[in-house]
């Protein structure tokens, strides 16, 4: 009995340490990476990065066609997928392009892990690309476009695709297992432990084991979703294509609370940037919502003049987000009011990229701009 004690014990122990281990992996990456599409594997929109108090323009690239998709940066190099069908390395200092990587149109945001560029393309090819070269190590295809982003949990990374599956491929590019839900993944999976999430058109949020792919748990979200979720401890928050952004506690499994604007409903395909206090989103109603995290409450909006399908980064006291419009809006955080709004020449749908001093973002136009100090 007491050996049967001591091993149970252990055995507690070395879960605890490995659960440990993976909660470490996907901590906060610091102020001078920004690695997959929200800046952190719990896909919370929130950097520790600070920026200068009024951005200026540091350099400014043109790709041939619109770039949708957010940049991943890493070591000191932005990684912008546009649909001209390249994917661009622009030194970040200066904007010069080190390489560019052809496949399909580029809608997906860039993952970067261990020097290696993850993206899916528009042909429903899955790529890995060496960081510094530009050179393609491995592909992997699925049977439909690629919109999610990659993101990573030790050895494996993750993604899904509109053949309605979300994969778990290793570093070489094989299938560790893949898991089918009742529609197009829209969304890049969130992870927290070892658990992973997808949401997507078939209107339920997918609570899965990150190990195996098995399906633990499900919450009917009402809607369909468009948007990434963010999780903050053990809640999670993601907006629907039903005009409502949901918070689940994700380890009970059950709604928190849900939210619908006042008036003018209309869909969230922004992804929600969530802090201790807040959650942020933008909306086709052409408003960015600060809602009360505990309670849903509304706390503030911000009208712009067009949809805001761009997905806000929290950063310090401020709110960054892009509009259709044209402007790239920066917000303060608290109150919801305008402290600066930059012309960048062409609709947003683009979400921020940002690291110490610089963030990046593209635009409908295929226009890359830096923004940060002089």
């Amino acid at each position: 009995m007491q050996r049967r004690l001591i091993l149970s014990s252990l055995f507690s122990i070395v879960a605890s340490l490995l659960v440990g281990l993976l909660l470490a992996d996907q901590a906060a990456t610091g102020p001078n990476q920004w690695p997959v599409f929200r800046g952190n594997p719990l896909q919370s929109g929130v950097t520790e990065a600070s920026l200068p108090e009024t951005l200026t323009v540091r350099w400014r690239a043109n790709t041939a066609d619109a770039i949708e998709g957010a940049a991943a940066i890493a070591d000191g190099v932005a990684y912008v997928p546009s649909q001209d069908g390249h994917v661009y390395a622009f030194d970040l200092a200066t904007g010069q392009v080190r390489w560019k990587y052809q496949g399909a149109p580029f809608k997906a945001a860039p993952g970067v892990r261990d020097g290696v560029v993850y993206v899916g393309d528009g042909d429903g090819v899955f790529h890995s690309i060496d960081a510094r070269s530009g050179h393609k190590r491995w592909t992997f295809a699925t049977n439909a476009e690629i919109v999610s982003g990659a993101n990573f949990a030790g050895d494996r990374v993750l993604f899904g695709s509109f053949d309605e599956h979300l994969y778990c491929l290793d570093r070489d590019g094989k299938l560790v297992w893949k898991f089918r839900i009742d529609g197009p993944v829209n969304g890049s999976p969130a992870i927290v432990g070892d658990r992973t999430f997808v949401a997507g058109c078939d209107s339920v949020l997918h609570i899965l084991d990150l190990k195996t792919g098995r399906q633990l748990a499900s919450v009917d979200l009402e809607g369909q979703a468009g948007a990434t979720a963010a999780v903050l401890g053990d809640h999670l928050y993601v907006g629907t294509m039903s005009n409502q952004v949901l918070a689940i506690h994700w380890k009970k499994p059950e709604v928190v609370w849900k939210y619908e604007a006042a008036r003018r409903q209309q869909p969230f395909y922004a992804s929600a940037a969530v802090t201790d206090s807040l959650v942020v989103v933008g909306s086709r109603d052409k408003r960015v919502h600060a809602l009360d995290r505990r309670t849903g409450r509304e706390v503030w909006t911000f009208a712009t003049e067009g949809r805001v399908d761009s997905s806000p980064v929290v950063v310090g006291n401020r709110v960054v987000v892009g509009s259709l419009d044209g402007h790239l809006y920066v917000l303060d955080l608290a109150q919801g009011t305008l402290r600066q709004k930059l012309d960048l020449g062409g609709p947003i749908s683009a979400s921020p990229a940002v690291v110490h001093n610089a963030l990046v973002i593209g635009t409908e136009k295929g226009v890359v701009y830096c923004l940060g100090g002089k």
